[in-house]
């Protein structure tokens, strides 16, 4: 039985602690030979032999499982799978997993970056220093502010923590409050959290429409930020501008996108208040090898017959 394992993660390098893992339980890692964005032929031709796979956050087509006919597991080297088509790898036979609670500290503190960012403005600042200036740009503070977080999973129970612990009022929206939470966090329904918060996080998984769209938009405070370091599908781009035009909220960081890597003609560059990063909530050193080792603990125990952590389907 071919024992290849296809790792297209783009940090995942022959020698490193997942390499030596699969080599260690008798599996042949081989590794894509393009940097950056597959086509769908290079990711077909990769998936052909292979028993299971580690792939980032590239689309996993029917086209492709369906030839990939020795293909087994299919591990995501991070949370999100909505780049994968589960119903068609059902069909086939083949598992689909991801690596859930391994990088959310590092999502957690990316999210703080950008909300210190909105509050201190401190790229502009640095910018403008950088130019010869010397800006004396009066920023506001974090406490005492209202930290609106939807979703509760790890990345958003380890910012609501960070968040209490910085002296804001922290109110989630959830369909599954956590009783153990304690006193310095609130529940609500999500809208109630959309229209009180000053700092508004997400944190949930991809739906079929988004999350925030013009309607909560417009609910939100004129002085609110919107901060996305979940998925670029839970906001409506087009709504979003619209609202920035029309100052209905003061801002927005975004470390995903509907479409990336972004566009150069996205109305989101035109925009001073609004400040962007390339998917990178994730990607710390230490995040990296901790998804790594997951996604290769999943191959491994697919292949030998145990029930995996994060399974999909």
């Amino acid at each position: 039985m071919s024992r290849r394992i296809v790792i297209t993660t783009d940090y995942l390098e022959p020698g490193d602690s997942v390499d030596r893992l699969l080599r260690e339980n008798g599996l042949d890692p081989v590794y894509s030979p393009a940097a950056g964005r597959r086509t769908e032929d290079v990711q077909r031709n990769l998936l052909k032999g292979a028993v299971g796979a580690i792939v980032a956050s590239e689309p996993i087509t029917r086209d492709m499982l369906a030839e990939a006919a020795d293909l087994r597991i299919l591990a995501r080297s991070g949370v999100g799978y909505d780049s994968v088509d589960t119903t068609a790898a059902q069909e086939f036979g083949i598992r689909v997993a991801n690596t859930p609670g391994v990088n959310h500290h590092a999502v957690a503190e990316l999210t703080l970056a950008l909300m210190l960012n909105c509050a201190k403005h401190f790229s502009d600042v640095i910018a403008g220093t950088n130019a010869g200036q010397w800006p004396r740009t009066a920023g506001t503070e974090l406490r005492g502010k209202t930290l609106g977080v939807i979703g509760y999973g790890p990345s958003g129970k380890a910012i609501a923590a960070i968040g209490a612990a910085l002296g804001m009022k922290v109110i989630v929206g959830t369909s599954h409050p956590d009783t153990e939470a304690g006193p310095s966090i609130e529940f609500a329904d999500v809208d109630t959290v959309v229209a009180a918060a000053d700092y508004l996080t997400l944190h949930a998984r991809a739906a079929g429409t988004p999350m925030i769209d013009a309607d909560r938009l417009a609910a939100m405070k004129d002085t609110a930020f919107l901060i996305n370091t979940a998925r670029g599908s839970l906001i409506d781009e087009a709504a979003l501008v619209d609202a920035l035009e029309r100052g209905q909220i003061a801002g927005a960081a975004l470390d995903v996108l509907e479409t990336e890597p972004m566009s150069k003609d996205n109305p989101l560059r035109n925009f001073d208040n609004v400040w962007i990063t390339s998917h990178l909530a994730g990607q710390t050193v230490e995040a990296r090898e901790r998804v790594g080792i997951a996604a290769a603990r999943t191959v491994i125990d697919v292949l030998d017959g145990k029930e995996p952590v994060g399974l999909i389907v």
